[in-house]
This record gives C-alpha cells, structure tokens and sequence, in this order.
C-alpha cells in the first residue's frame, strides 16, 4: 500500500509468504508523462508470513488522497488514514471542499460484481461538501476510489482511493434501491433547480410509520413531479405512482409519500420551468421502512392538477363502498367542482375557496371522479382526480394521513 502526500510517501508492505523479497520503487515528477523511473531497491526478509484476508485490487497504485487533492478543491475529510473501518457494514464518507464539485465513486471488493456495488452506494453533492454513505454487504476489505470534477469540467479524476474494512456485514436486503444518481437528498442539483429550504437534507429518510412529507421552497415558475420505485415490490395492490402525491402550494411544494409494504424504496425529483416543455431531474431520496405499513394509495391524478390544488379531504384513494364521505378540496380558478360517482354532486365554494360537500360512494368495484369546470361558458367537465370504491371496513381500508 502506497500512501502519498505533497511531500512524502510511505509504503506498507505484507509479504505473501515466508521469504526474501526486492521491493523497487519508482518515480517521476507529478506533472509528467514520461515513464517512471527506478529510484532504489529493498530488500525484505520474511520470518513468518501474516495470514490476512487479500486487498482488492487498486489500478491507481496509490491509496488515501491524491497527492495533489488540494488542487483538486478538496480541503478534508471525515476519515484521517488510508484504512476507514466499517463495524457495522456501514459508513459515512465527507469532503470538505474549496468550491462546488461533482463526485462519483466505485466500490470493489473481491465478492461484490458491478450491479451489487451500485446498490451500496448513495451519493450526496452539495456546495463545500461531498458525502458518500457506503453498505458493505461482505466481511473484509473494500476499496473505495473518488473521483471528482469541477461544475463545468469534462472528466472525473481520480481524488482518493480508500481501503474499508467491514467487521459485520449489512444484510443484502437493506442496500440501496438501484438507479440513484449522484444527486442524492438536498445540494447543488435542487438549489441550480431554485428549491431551497428542504425539509430533509439528509438523502436518507427512515421511517416506522411508513409515510413521510418532503417539502421545498420553490420559485412561483418551477413545477415538481415525483416517482417512486422499489426494485421487488410484494404485495402493493396499486401502481407504486399511486403512493406519492405532489402538491404545489403558493411557495412551496410537498411532496407526500405513503408505503404500501416495509422496505426500501427511491423517491425521484424532477423539475421543470414555464420555458420548458420536459422535466429534468432533480435529486433522489432513499426512503427505509422496516415496519409493516399498509398505506392505502393516494386518487390517481390527471394533468389539471397543478399548483394550488390542495386535497383535503379524503386524502386516501380508496373510498368505502356505500357510505357518506365528505370532500374538501382547493382547485384554483374552477368556476363549478363536482364530484361524479353513483350520482352527481355539486361542491360548494366556502369563504376560504374550499370546494366542499357530501358523496355517497356506491358499490365496490366503481369510481369516484373529481372534475370541474373553469369557464362560465365551458359545457364539458374535466376530471382532476379519480378514486377507487372498495368494500370491507374503514380500519381494512386505513387512512393516507
């Protein structure tokens, strides 16, 4: 193992077996290409060979920092040393840094392929700041390389190179959920987006009640959308898009996410601006639910739900069959909101601009429409939101909070 700074290096050296060994170092300037030169030789007698587990392979040769990190834009770390030790099976990397960067990393170990490896990573990318939380699904030794750029560069080069060793390893069943980007929970991504003020930082949320509410500051010309995705979903009745509902408010915009079975799912963030016709994303959170939750879905929604729409009541999807529930709903700029189930009902507008009244469901197996009008002239109506009628019990049916 070679470790280098600006102005030395060291060497840690573990013989394979019993023996005499030459060990040749080699150099060259740090700005040059030119091949490296032979600068002196050692020779090592092993008396008695230390039997440790084999280190992954390092095509960078060198481990901890670059020698020329600083130049890099990275001022510290987290982790002092070359060797990081993971007791648990899990860690958490940070950077210190002069000016905003972009990072990606790789993590090998001997048992661990590429798509696996992917799953133990969440990256974090902020304005001084690069977090990395790492899973190691194996015992033994992993290395952890770090590569970083700057905003507007074109390649990612390598910082840092760290040797991790997990004591107890993390259940396969735990690691991250695929696809996650190198924008994880709040940072450079959803700031350059204008969403400020986040509720959760962290890109990690863990919950025992199965639900959770991001919430962001936005701009009056940004529109929020949401996914949310699990690599092997169980028993969930409904479409997993049916589990998050985004509601734009005046400034801000919230983003309610309920789960139908425990487990540990990506919640996607994508934006786009009035002069834009797609959604770019944003940023991804890891959401972790060990408990049992059973979360009914949220209504299916149409494309008139835009900002200022608020659902009130009820907030589940799924209604109890042959039964009186109330509505409450905001829906900005209708002029008539009705709601279309065993038979028609005409909300009323209260003071405060809530479209409320009574609806009778109906049988089990129908559909309970919301839909408005937004023009005094306008015949048709359009549907905003749609709900199932379900029987059983209210308790079978629970409640989206």
């Amino acid at each position: 193992m070679m470790m280098m700074s600006k102005s030395n290096m060291t060497i840690k050296v573990t013989p394979p077996t019993k023996g005499l060994f030459d060990l040749m170092i080699f150099a060259r300037h740090a700005d040059s290409q030119d091949p490296y030169n032979w600068v002196c030789s050692y020779q090592i007698q092993c008396l008695e060979p230390r039997n440790g587990e084999k280190l992954p392979e390092n095509p960078f040769h060198f481990w901890g920092f670059h020698q020329k990190v600083r130049d890099f834009g990275i001022k510290e770390s987290s982790h002092q040393g070359e060797l990081l030790v993971a007791p648990e099976g899990t860690l958490l990397l940070t950077l210190q840094t002069f000016r905003p960067l972009l990072a990606t990393y790789d993590l090998i170990n001997n048992d661990l392929d590429a798509a696996l490896s992917k799953k133990c990573l969440a990256a974090q990318a902020e304005e001084e700041k690069l977090s990395c939380h790492v899973l190691c699904p194996f015992q033994g030794y992993y290395r952890l390389s770090v590569f970083v750029k700057d905003l507007e560069g074109s390649t990612f080069r390598n910082a840092a190179n760290f040797l991790i060793r997990c004591l107890r390893p993390i259940n396969q069943n735990e690691l991250f959920p695929s696809g996650l980007s190198m924008h994880c929970g709040s940072g450079i991504s959803s700031n350059g987006h204008g969403l400020s003020n986040p509720s959760h930082s962290s890109p990690i949320i863990n919950t025992k009640l199965g639900k959770c509410n991001i919430t962001f500051h936005t701009p009056a010309d940004i529109e929020v959308t949401a996914s949310l995705s699990k690599d092997k979903v169980m028993n969930a009745k409904y479409p997993l898009e049916r589990y998050v509902l985004v509601t734009h408010l005046r400034t801000k915009v919230s983003v309610c996410v309920v789960l139908p079975e425990s487990g540990i799912y990506k919640v996607g963030l994508f934006g786009r601006s009035k002069d834009h016709k797609d959604f770019a994303h944003i940023c991804d959170y890891v959401i972790r639910c060990f408990s049992n939750p059973r979360w009914p879905p949220f209504p299916r929604v149409y494309s008139l739900w835009r900002r200022g729409c608020v659902l009130l009541e009820p907030r589940t999807g799924v209604l109890q069959e042959q039964s009186w529930v109330h509505f409450r709903i905001k829906v900005p700029k209708a002029y008539q909101a009705v709601v279309l189930g065993q038979e028609k009902t005409v909300l009323q507008q209260t003071p405060n601009m809530v479209w409320e009244g009574d609806v009778f469901t109906g049988a089990a197996g129908t559909q309970v429409k919301l839909a408005a009008k937004f023009s005094q002239h306008c015949s048709s109506l359009e549907v905003i939101l749609a709900f199932e009628v379900g029987g059983g019990s209210p308790a079978s049916l629970g409640c989206s909070g």
